[in-house]
């Protein structure tokens, strides 16, 4: 596959800081079994992670902003563009030594996400898509997967953690959605998950508020693998509210339908209380 000159960019300097990552995973894994832990060391392994896309995006694109996980936003002098940077999705579980994280990269043009880059360095897959040009894992080109009933899917989710999220809220999502689909899975890496939709590992994802640069590149990578990708009942998916749900044309509509029973559920057992 010929990529373009901004894929060129965005795929160079996630691989640069996936390389960077890879030997600091090495080192976490040794960490594992010390007293002090690897916390502090996973934090600057994705501080320096970060450094890495921000000097090499920056040289190729010298006047175009930034959102990242670590700095921030950055302006630019080109309000137009700005690059959605995650240098480590999958934070926890680099911490655990569990090979399922992420660098993350995207590129937002007047609003729009238009380009999409993200590379799994424990397993050397790299997964991109360009607005108009499809998407690919490894070159290979990508289109989600063609089953059509829940029963026979297999839906990826992002789960609420300690001190964040909807705890009530997800666990009747994911009763009503586990009940009627071959199973569940939560990897702990949205971008991923994200991809896995792409690549018709997953038949539909699901997550509430997820920050920016959790998702930004992997909805391009969904879409362009002819994937719907939207909020949570249907609507415009704003990557700034984070609220997604995606999969194939009859997934996606089912996952939706699911999450709506879910919703109606919550409403009557408040009503029930009151």
């Amino acid at each position: 596959m010929a990529r373009s000159a901004l894929l060129n960019v965005m795929t160079q300097a996630a691989t640069k800081a996936g390389r960077s990552l890879t030997r600091d995973f090495g080192e976490v894994q040794n960490l594992q079994v010390s007293m002090k832990g690897p916390a502090d060391f996973v934090s600057a392994a994705d501080r320096k992670a970060e450094e890495v896309v921000f000097q090499e995006l920056s040289r190729a694109r010298p006047d175009w902003g930034f959102l990242m996980e670590e700095r921030g936003a950055v302006e630019g002098r080109d309000p137009e563009h700005r690059w959605i940077v995650d240098p480590l999705d999958g934070t926890t579980n680099f911490l655990h030594g569990i090979p399922q994280f992420a660098v993350s990269i995207a590129l937002e043009r007047a609003g729009e996400i238009v380009a999409g880059v993200v590379f799994n360095p424990a397993t050397d897959e790299l997964f991109t898509a360009e607005r108009g040009g499809g998407a690919f894992s490894n070159d290979r080109r990508l289109r989600v997967a063609g089953r059509s009933k829940m029963t026979e899917a297999l839906i990826g989710c992002g789960a609420p953690f300690l001190g964040r999220g909807d705890h009530a809220r997800f666990l009747y999502e994911m009763r009503n959605i586990m009940g009627g689909s071959a199973g569940i899975r939560r990897f702990g890496a949205a971008s991923l998950d994200l991809v896995a939709v792409a690549a018709g590992r997953f038949d539909g994802f699901w997550e509430r508020t997820l920050a920016p640069w959790d998702c930004a590149a992997g909805s391009i990578i969904v879409r362009e693998a002819g994937g719907i990708v939207t909020g949570i009942e249907g609507e415009r998916f704003d990557f700034i509210s984070g609220d997604i749900v995606c999969g194939n044309e009859l997934i996606h509509k089912q996952l939706i339908e699911q999450l709506k029973k879910a919703d109606d559920a919550i409403r009557m057992t408040k009503t029930s209380a009151a």
